[in-house]
């Protein structure tokens, strides 16, 4: 890791004791158990100091306290972990944000006020700092590719909210960024580790054979990606918003008052569909390969078992009073002895006893995590791959982006190689793997 949280050495800390006087010597001294890391503390020390870059609904979800944290107060709850910097292009996020942090830890320490963490405008300086050993990127989607590939490059780790990358090469880069600085990522397609276990216990019926032979698979979404371009603006300056880093790798365009939304530029499932498609992946099988023929909305695998973008026919899977809400992440497995239908809500079958049926010890195992952050700091600590690791966020990402320029071409049979990740012929399809940036903001 990087340098921690610890300002203060032994050897400091009694030159400044020294200093203080006979009479501060000889009085009590009273020490927060936080400060020694007892009562369930960390010492300072020991604890992962983070950054957090974009504080709109889902960063301040992260930061303070979301459905998807899973501990109250989210990370800055966590007492293994300090928050340090945190970062928006907007002066209101950033600077109410760093308030709270610092007010937390004040009150922590029993102290009137305290100073920790600083706000940036630019998440450039965030990422120069040395103490900080971790980001979590929630910006919008246009920004994934190239703040995530320089924190890898600065020697940060990294959890980065969903979509992993806006382009297929764009996701590839971030993977490689991973392996290049040796760094852990994690992407935010939490359905793995949270929802109560639904999508590992599904996948685990899946491929334990409870259908019988996968057949084929409804992501319950279309494809998407990121497609960067001129917007309209309004040509007025908000004091109150730092531009430049607003736009990013997009082209460039004059002021804009309000800014831009956070999913500007999503064409397609882009926002909702890596959910799908990781869900997807993991059921087949599939987290180090992908398909090998794109027609339309269908992609086909080397085993034979097809991927459908887009809902089935029945999500009630012909029982009649079953519910399913597929479009929130779900998924359909279709086999040849039954299938199973998961969201974050529900988890049935037809027939309907398969998913009443205890997993068994020969059933498919998978790994098992109870809290995605929690598996992200686990990770950062032990140097292991998260359960959303960059091979897994790359490949589920890569599929979602696969779906969509199908369906761009309907009339078309795709053929991609999974190994050479490329498409073997079809110069229009190889156009749309990756797009143009805007300098400096590009991939590292």
């Amino acid at each position: 890791m990087n340098t921690r949280c610890s300002h203060m050495n032994r050897r400091s800390f009694l030159g400044h004791a020294a200093g203080a006087g006979v009479g501060a010597a000889l009085a009590p001294m009273i020490v927060p158990s936080r400060v020694l890391g007892r009562d369930g503390w960390l010492a300072p020390s020991e604890r992962i100091c983070m950054g957090f870059i974009g504080l709109g609904g889902q960063g301040s979800g992260h930061l303070f306290g979301g459905g998807w944290t899973y501990v109250d107060g989210g990370y800055l709850g966590r007492t293994s972990v300090q928050v340090l910097g945190v970062c928006d292009v907007w002066r209101d996020k950033r600077e109410g944000a760093k308030q709270r942090v610092n007010e937390h830890y004040a009150r922590q320490a029993g102290q009137a006020t305290h100073r920790s963490c600083e706000a940036y405008a630019d998440y450039r300086e965030l990422l120069q700092r040395p103490d900080i050993d971790a980001v979590l990127i929630a910006t919008p989607i246009w920004q994934h590719g190239v703040q995530a590939t320089l924190a890898a490059k600065c020697g940060k780790d990294v959890y980065c909210e969903k979509p992993t990358g806006g382009s297929i090469a764009e996701a590839k880069a971030i993977r490689d960024a991973m392996r290049r600085y040796g760094r852990v990522f994690q992407a935010g397609t939490q359905q793995r580790s949270e929802y109560g276990g639904k999508f590992r216990r599904a996948v685990q019926l899946v491929r334990g054979g409870r259908i019988g032979k996968l057949q084929q698979v409804y992501a319950c979404c279309d494809g998407g990606m990121v497609l960067m371009g001129q917007r309209q603006t309004d040509g007025k300056e908000n004091p109150d918003l730092f531009w430049d880093p607003m736009l990013g790798p997009c082209p460039w365009a004059p002021p804009h008052s309000s800014g831009w939304a956070a999913h500007d530029f999503s064409a397609g499932g882009i926002n909702w569909g890596q959910h799908h498609y990781d869900i997807v992946q993991w059921g087949l099988d599939g987290d180090l390969t992908g398909p090998t023929e794109i027609k339309g909305k269908r992609l086909t695998y080397a085993n034979g078992v097809e991927v459908i973008a887009g809902a089935p026919p029945d999500p009630t899977l012909g029982i009649p009073g079953q519910q399913s809400n597929l479009s929130q992440g779900g998924v359909v497995f279709v086999g040849s002895d039954g299938q199973i239908a998961v969201d974050r809500d529900f988890i049935i079958s037809n027939p309907p006893q398969l998913v009443r049926e205890p997993v068994r010890p020969d059933d498919a195992q998978v790994l098992t995590s109870l809290s995605h952050s929690g598996n992200f700091l686990d990770c950062v600590r032990t140097r292991q791959h998260p359960i959303c690791h960059e091979e897994t966020a790359c490949r589920a990402a890569t599929l979602t982006m696969l779906a969509y320029i199908g369906a761009q071409f309907p009339d078309r049979s795709l053929h991609w190689d999974p190994v050479a990740e490329h498409f073997t012929h079809d110069d229009d399809a190889k156009r749309m793997l990756t797009q143009a940036y805007r300098a400096p903001y590009i991939l590292v």
